[in-house]
């Protein structure tokens, strides 16, 4: 691993979100000297999500520091297995073990509202019948997905999201990278996406360095980018 030594946050946005909502962090992270990537998520399924991002990596000259919200915490949880990847962030995230889903690890604790505020579509799948995916209905998701973010932002938020392959709930992981990578996670107190009590359980098992932020929506690095960056900048230091 040559080159960069500070190593490159490479953020990984998750469901009914893309690459816009770390832009807060970008700017946090880039005045303090960090070097970014923020690409796109696919959300087709957790296999091939995570093939990319651990692709991404691979490219990226140096170490890196993966990033991941909500499901993007899952992605990281496999795509962090990557040669150069020195650490691990989970922010308001899903923190798998290996052959676990999604579905398993929500199904353990009370349901936030996001299950009951979610709608199905259709997308072609090559050579196969459409497959589901879905999203947070708009006039929901201002409660379930951003609280605490102003209300001019959420509505551009919620016409704006990224649907979610329902397969990826299912699917399970096929590595847990935190068993061989430290982990640092924030958990968004007032989140009503993920269980917030899913966030801690995940973190904990993980033995990652744990930030709680009251009153934080799912929507944290939107709502509070200065305390997600200092998060991620706490890992690059200790892993760069």
């Amino acid at each position: 691993m040559s080159g960069n030594t500070t190593p490159t946050a490479l953020l990984v946005h998750g469901a009914f979100a893309d690459a816009a909502s770390w832009s807060g962090v970008i700017a946090e992270l880039q005045n303090h000297g960090i070097p970014v990537v923020a690409p796109p998520n696919p959300l087709r399924s957790l296999a091939s999500d995570a093939a990319y991002i651990a692709s991404v990596a691979a490219q990226i000259d140096g170490p890196v520091v993966l990033v991941g919200h909500s499901y993007g915490g899952a992605v990281i949880t496999v795509a962090g297995t990557a040669e150069n990847v020195v650490g691990l962030v989970f922010v308001a995230a899903y923190v798998l073990e290996e052959g676990e889903s999604l579905g398993e690890l929500q199904g353990r604790f009370p349901d936030s509202p996001l299950g009951s505020s979610l709608k199905q579509a259709t997308y072609p799948v090559e050579g196969g019948d459409p497959a589901v995916e879905v999203t947070i209905v708009p006039e929901a998701f201002p409660a379930v997905f951003a609280a605490d973010v102003p209300a001019d932002v959420t509505k551009v938020l919620a016409v704006a999201q990224r649907p979610l392959a329902a397969g990826a709930f299912t699917e399970t992981a096929t590595a847990a990278a935190w068993k061989t990578r430290p982990s640092w996670a924030l958990v968004a107190a007032a989140d009503q996406a993920i269980n917030p009590e899913v966030e801690r359980f995940g973190a904990k098992r993980a033995g990652a360095t744990i930030l709680e932020v009251e009153g934080a929506s799912h929507a944290v690095a939107v709502s509070r980018p200065k305390v997600v960056a200092e998060l991620i900048r706490d890992a690059v230091r200790a892993t760069g």
